[in-house]
């Protein structure tokens, strides 16, 4: 299967994801056939949410564990298609996938009832609870200790809804503070800025094993929630949804998707060869077992 990178600037991002004079195109030809007529499928991926999905070097290479399961599922439904990869955000995905730009969504997305009114989401892929990372010295071990505090999160993750929906709750204030991904959001911690980074663990792991000094950070503080990541896909179009679920089906039932999970979470990974030590959860374990693309507000009954 032969793979190319893409790269584009934030302004065709930002053009293709919303149209001209914000006219959304909703495509009518099914994904499988725009594939088979193209000869090629279009993934968006992130730059910056390792071990998820990530860049290697500059332009090099596309790696992680949704981008792993992207390729191995495309690899089985449509094994001669080109693979072309597109560098997303929280905030563009959705709107790319919608009007036909991207074939398939490979980042770390929360399936939600609200997106599935906009887009489809496969079988759930990994289950992560949103928690908070801060520096070692900190003093910092409880969500009730940032209360008129500077919080980092970034702009278009559910981590930013769950620290809202938080203040409301308890009474409480949070000083939210929105880096463009996560790469920008962490730096505001590791600056000294915030006092504490919200995000999902997977990914708080993924980039503190990264940074310049893991020692010196550590995810802490109680779940804001738990939360269904999945890819995701045009809504509406059941064949191509039935094609993934059906080929991420085959991968856990061989217990092929386990072997690549243990290799992006518990092995050591690139491009530092650090592990995240993050061993499958007894909620994802049993949805290999039981699968099902239910959405956010199921688990949070």
């Amino acid at each position: 299967m032969k793979m190319q990178l893409k790269t584009l600037t934030a302004a065709t991002l930002l053009a293709l994801a919303f149209g001209t004079a914000n006219a959304q195109q909703t495509p009518t030809a099914g994904t499988l056939d725009k594939i088979k007529s193209s000869g090629k499928v279009v993934l968006g991926v992130r730059e910056a949410s390792p071990p998820m999905a990530y860049m290697l070097g500059a332009g090099e290479k596309y790696v992680g564990y949704h981008v792993e399961l992207c390729e191995r599922v495309l690899k089985d439904i449509v094994p001669s298609a080109k693979l072309e990869y597109m560098a997303v955000t929280a905030q563009n995905t959705i709107p790319l996938v919608q009007n036909g730009t991207l074939d398939i969504g490979c980042g770390p997305t929360t399936n939600n009832t609200a997106r599935q009114q906009q887009v489809a989401f496969a079988l759930t892929t990994y289950v992560s609870e949103v928690r908070m990372a801060t520096k070692v010295d900190s003093g910092i071990t409880s969500l009730d200790q940032l209360a008129g505090r500077n919080v980092s999160a970034s702009t278009g993750t559910t981590a930013v809804q769950l620290l809202r929906k938080r203040e409301r709750a308890q009474n409480v204030s949070y000083n939210t503070m929105l880096g463009k991904d996560h790469l920008e959001s962490f730096l505001l911690m590791e600056s000294g800025r915030a006092d504490a980074f919200v995000l999902d663990d997977n990914l708080l792991a993924g980039i503190i094993a990264n940074s310049k000094s893991p020692a010196s950070y550590r995810i802490v503080g109680e779940a804001l929630g738990s939360e269904p990541i999945a890819l995701l896909f045009r809504k509406d179009d059941p064949a191509f949804k039935s094609a993934v679920d059906d080929s991420l089906r085959k991968l856990m039932k061989s217990g092929e998707l386990e072997k690549i999970y243990t290799k992006w979470f518990v092995a050591a990974i690139p491009p530092k060869n650090t592990s995240l030590n993050l061993p499958m959860s007894p909620a994802l374990k049993q949805l290999m077992l039981e699968p099902n693309d239910k959405p956010l507000e199921t688990y949070a009954k």
